[in-house]
């Protein structure tokens, strides 16, 4: 029954990480002005609509070689890696839950979660690609980790400390930025990391979170600051990699510092 669930969560994810890079390129193209897409996913550099089998998850991508049928230029691996991401986010946290014998509360804090994972993907998903956090999706992800930290509240309410979390992940990123009046870390971290510390609800997972985002960045980034000083890391898609990596294994995180 769990790997069935597990599977379902993964397919599950992947759809929803198509989805959430295709609104992230037409919330872009909105923004700007210069392109308008219809209601049916399109080949932007050719304008060809795509059929059904051109849009399955993960699958069409790895068939047609990253490029479209009609014109053969690039698609973009954001697409891929957001299928990918997120489809391994919905897994990871279909992992810990108890499918069979989980109660009312828990599958409450799971589809908040969840919920939570896609207003973040979203962002991670357009800070990637654009350097930018809409400050729409950030209002939503605050919220929705507020609903996950309530909920949780609600069950264990004397072992989370959802202060201290939101201080290491959210204040520290607002005190980066006030100190270097933007230059290294962008206006929207701290919010999002606001949104995950509610959601961490535990400064230990917070500095977990802190710690694998970090060390990501600069595993990833060196190369690119190497070669331009003035190159500007997005934190975004690092800190929401963190969040899952943490909530996938948080039962032996907290098992190890506690």
């Amino acid at each position: 029954m769990r790997v069935v669930f597990c599977i379902m969560m993964f397919v599950l994810g992947a759809c929803f990480g198509s989805f959430l890079c295709c609104q992230a390129r037409r919330l872009r193209l909105k923004e700007t002005g210069k392109k308008k897409l219809g209601a049916r996913s399109v080949c932007l550099h050719c304008n060809k609509s795509l059929k059904w089998y051109e849009n399955i998850p993960l699958i069409s991508w790895l068939i047609q070689r990253g490029k479209c049928r009609k014109c053969h230029k690039s698609i973009g691996v954001a697409e891929f890696f957001s299928e990918v991401g997120v489809a391994l986010a919905f897994l990871g946290l279909s992992v810990n839950i108890n499918v069979q014998n989980a109660t009312p509360l828990e599958w409450g804090i799971f589809a908040s979660t969840l919920t939570l994972i896609l207003s973040l993907a979203f962002l991670a998903i357009y800070d990637g690609l654009y350097g930018e956090l809409p400050s729409f999706t950030l209002i939503i992800s605050i919220i929705c980790g507020a609903v996950v930290l309530i909920l949780k509240l609600w069950g264990v309410p004397f072992t989370l400390n959802p202060v201290w979390s939101v201080l290491i992940l959210g204040g520290l990123y607002l005190l980066l930025y006030l100190i270097s009046k933007g230059k290294w870390v962008g206006d929207g971290d701290w919010l999002l990391g606001t949104a995950i510390g509610l959601a961490l609800a535990s400064p230990w997972l917070a500095l977990v979170t802190l710690f694998i985002s970090n060390t990501l960045a600069c595993i990833v980034m060196l190369p690119f600051v190497k070669k331009s000083k003035n190159h500007h890391i997005h934190f975004g898609p690092f800190l929401v990699i963190a969040l899952v990596i943490t909530l996938s294994f948080s039962s032996f995180l907290e098992s190890v510092v506690l």
